[in-house]
């Protein structure tokens, strides 16, 4: 893979990417679609040299994807987290 030049090219793949992941662990007998456009970018940064998204998508599964592209290494990470509990603390 050639490197990704920008933000816009690295969140197109990033998408693309957390898309084949949430496809992979689909059960097919669940009859789920998903399309590109149920994906969605929650936050994005860039910080020395590396990019870092925030994914998530329609589904209601709790899950969320945390995309890191190494410029240097050309390399791109895909974490998958899901919630498993929130506390609410009053401020």
């Amino acid at each position: 893979m050639a490197k990704i030049s920008g933000s816009e090219e690295f969140l197109r793949v990033a998408k693309f990417q957390v898309l084949q992941m949430v496809k992979e662990g689909l059960d097919p007998t669940d009859d789920v679609k998903i399309s590109i456009d149920d994906v969605y970018v929650v936050s994005h940064s860039y910080i020395l040299g590396n990019q870092k998204a925030m994914i998530s998508t329609t589904l209601s599964d709790g899950k969320y994807y945390e995309v890191t592209y190494n410029f240097e290494k050309n390399e791109m990470y895909v974490d998958c987290y899901v919630r498993l509990k929130q506390n609410k603390i009053q401020i």
